[in-house]
């Protein structure tokens, strides 16, 4: 049975790093382990003496939000022999560490399977010249748990990589900025991204970004690849488009293998098509800053199956690295994971790209194949006779909805199909207020927030459905998208249930989840949620920098409805002390207990907290309410401060996560209903993200999932996380210390 484990960071830093330390410091110590930090990586492993120091509770408090790594990391030579790594078996036996976990990528993944594996070696050796270091019983074999840390997500064994989310919005950030000087301009850019051997963060930045064209190591390039390149910028010019985007991913190849210089593509463009390119190479910006939400929940996650996978499974030898795949957290050997995420390096230097793409996995190779479809379609020069299709945002505005609309139409146009924005929703419908949506406009709306053709709410009346009926009819509409939250699904439910009185209501139709507040069914994620989630914990962390000087409570509302996704995401990312959601209610006994670990903290030297409450998880325990209880339970002791966020959630610009879910899930919609054009189907389907993969789920098969009167599924994924939220939030135990 595990009692001592070892945290190390190693390779380059990522951001996220500190949260998932975090993560593993608290869950240990809550489940009665004693825990060592190792600092400065490898090297400080192999130095010994004061690398190695016990970490407390609060030895790990503050440290979610920053960036790097606060116990560092180092690459070591030393540790490349065998004298190194018997050295810091000899260090790690003088902790009595039983168990080391290593949150880094292959190489560091590498490193600790190696020496897991040749532990019993060492150990016999140190045992001969340091017997002290030993007491009756042998060593017990070293349990070797990884985390993959790698801002270039190209590690086998996880659909994400902590760090990979941060870089990529500072990617999509930078391409934001620059397009609206290349815009200035009439400019090209070519934005070189990192990556080394993987091509993840230059393609799903040229997926969130809008770029023009994408060069990626996986990818086979032909002997004349830039002529195609120059064509394709060329026509997009010619069409009304004169500034463009090139992103390259750093260990991009030419067709002989040699690597892709970012200025020689500007001299070809340059010289080629006459016009003026500048060079961005992002480089280390990329892997800074404060984490994401999705970083720092994803650490988190990471972090509490380690330990958890530890003490669980006592009686199996780990050599194992926890990893999310379809949202789903899994254990992969480590020598599996190193094997295969080398293997796509060595088939790369090798030129066999197309068993590189299939050792990436299923999701890269359809990023790949839709960022190629969406750089290269171009409105049809013919119409089809087909009819048209009619695109509407209902309900409230969600950051993401212009990406889904833009890539919808787009797709759309290139098979010839017009296609109609219906104006504020369902309202464009009753009152045949549309607007023919143009592609030159379509390109600049990826990053745009709320929805150009704008939104509504209002309840549909019997007479409306004779002019829609009318409307369509009279526009040759002949399908319809549908993008918005519950409100939306129930209305497109309503036009299902007129389709006899009306036949031109019956015809195919595709639901895109979109709300803030992802409640919506058959989907873990909906278009918005994760730029909300990002605005409340940015939010957050300013309120922690107003608050660190007194002793101060604040009650931070936070939208959701009667779902609280938001209000536990958000706690558990932001590091607030607690969540009040409407699945689990407010009672006094809470609010009592709540007030009784106030004074006590604060009367042992706490300066903060933080609660997080659902705008609707208590009908008369309203935020004001509670304010004024703790505030006259304090004493003044403390003071009591309130927080409403409120439409400040979903404002702004889409994150990536954001960006890229409305790209797929728009190009699905108008393949989905380019098909049932095609064939006759009149089926009325839902989009959904579960995992990583999309779904297509009839529409009333996915409100079955519901709890209509709540406004929420009846089962959602979250909230197993509450258990980690609480543990992780708590005042410590009274766990032993090393």
């Amino acid at each position: 049975m595990t009692t001592t484990i070892g945290v190390m960071t190693s390779g380059g830093d990522a951001p996220g790093m500190n949260a998932a330390v975090r993560a593993i410091v608290r869950r240990a110590l809550d489940r009665g382990l004693k825990v060592w930090g190792i600092y400065d990586g490898y090297e400080g492993l192999v130095n010994g003496g004061n690398h190695l120091r016990p970490l407390g509770w609060d030895d790990v408090g503050g440290t979610l939000q920053k960036g790097g790594t606060f116990l560092g990391t180092a690459r070591s030579e030393l540790f490349r022999t065998l004298e190194g790594r018997r050295l810091a078996v000899g260090n790690l036996l003088r902790c009595g560490i039983e168990a080391l976990i290593v949150i880094g990528g292959d190489g560091s993944l590498m490193g600790a399977h190696i020496l897991s594996s040749e532990w019993s070696e060492h150990v016999a050796v140190i045992r001969k010249t340091h017997p002290d270091l030993f007491t009756d019983s042998d060593a017990p074999l070293l349990q070797v748990v990884g985390l993959p840390g790698s801002i270039d997500n190209d590690l086998h064994g996880t659909d994400m990589s902590i760090g990979a989310d941060t870089a990529l919005n500072h990617i999509v950030r930078a391409i934001d900025n620059l397009a609206s000087t290349a815009a200035s301009h009439q400019r090209t850019f070519v934005v070189e991204t990192m990556g080394r051997h993987c091509g993840y963060l230059a393609l799903a930045g040229a997926l969130a970004g809008g770029a023009s064209w994408v060069l990626v190591p996986e990818e086979e390039l032909e002997l004349r690849w830039h002529q195609k390149m120059v064509a394709s910028i060329q026509k997009a010019r010619e069409l009304g488009r004169p500034h463009q985007m090139v992103i390259v991913a750093e260990g991009a190849r030419h067709a002989d293998g040699l690597l892709i210089n970012s200025t020689d593509i500007r001299k070809i463009l340059s010289e080629r098509l006459g016009i003026d390119v500048r060079v961005t190479v992002l480089g280390h910006v990329q892997r800074g800053g404060s984490p994401t939400a999705f970083d720092r929940l994803l650490a988190t996650r990471l972090g509490v199956a380690a330990v958890d996978l530890l003490l669980d499974e006592p009686n199996r030898l780990h050599k194992h690295m926890v990893g999310l795949v379809k949202n789903r957290v899994v254990a992969t050997p480590l020598a599996e994971v190193v094997e295969k995420s080398q293997a796509v390096r060595q088939e790369i230097e090798n030129g066999n790209y197309g068993k590189a793409l299939e050792l990436r996995g299923e999701s890269f190779r359809y990023y790949l194949e839709l960022v190629k479809t969406l750089t290269r379609i171009t409105p049809a020069q013919e119409r089809a006779s087909e009819g048209a299709v009619a695109i509407l945002t209902g309900g409230a505005d969600a950051p993401g909805m212009n990406a889904a609309v833009s890539v919808a139409a787009r797709c759309l146009l290139n098979h010839g199909v017009s296609v109609y924005g219906s104006r504020d929703g369902f309202h464009g419908l009753i009152r045949d207020e549309f607007m023919e949506l143009d592609w030159h406009q379509l390109v600049s709306w990826v990053n745009r927030p709320a929805s150009e053709i704008g939104t509504a709410r209002f309840p549909f009346e019997d007479s409306h459905f004779p002019q829609i009926a009318e409307n369509l009819g009279r526009r040759g509409i002949r399908a319809i998208i549908a993008i918005g939250g519950l409100g939306t699904y129930l209305k497109v439910r309503q036009l299902m249930e007129w389709r006899e009185a009306y036949p031109a209501l019956n015809i195919p139709m595709v639901i895109i989840p979109a709300n803030i507040d992802n409640n919506l069914p058959a989907t873990e994620f909906s278009i918005g949620s994760d730029t909300a989630l990002n605005n409340i914990v940015d939010a957050v962390d300013k309120i922690r920098h107003t608050a660190g000087a007194t002793r101060r409570t604040f009650i931070v509302e936070v939208m959701g409805r009667e779902c609280g996704f938001l209000a536990l995401m958000g706690a558990l990312a932001s590091g607030a002390e607690k969540a009040y959601l409407p699945e689990t209610g407010i009672s006094l006994a809470d609010l009592n207990r709540d007030v009784e670990i106030m004074k006590e903290s604060f009367a042992q030297g706490k300066r903060m907290f933080i609660y997080l409450r659902n705008e609707q998880s208590s009908v008369h325990y309203t935020t004001d309410f509670i304010r004024r209880l703790f505030e006259e339970e304090s004493k003044e002791q403390f003071e009591v401060r309130t927080a409403i966020l409120g439409h400040l959630q979903r404002g702004g610009i889409p994150t990536a996560f954001d960006r890229i879910t409305a790209s797929r899930m728009g190009a699905e919609a108008a393949l989905t209903l380019l098909d049932a054009m095609e064939t006759g189907d009149r089926s009325v389907s839902v989009l959904g993200l579960r995992g990583r993969g999309l779904n297509r789920v009839p529409l009333l098969e996915a409100l079955s999932e519901m709890d209509l009167k709540r406004g929420r599924p009846r089962e959602q994924w979250f909230m197993e996380l509450v258990e980690v939220a609480e543990t992780l939030a708590k005042q410590g135990p009274t766990a032993p210390s090393p």
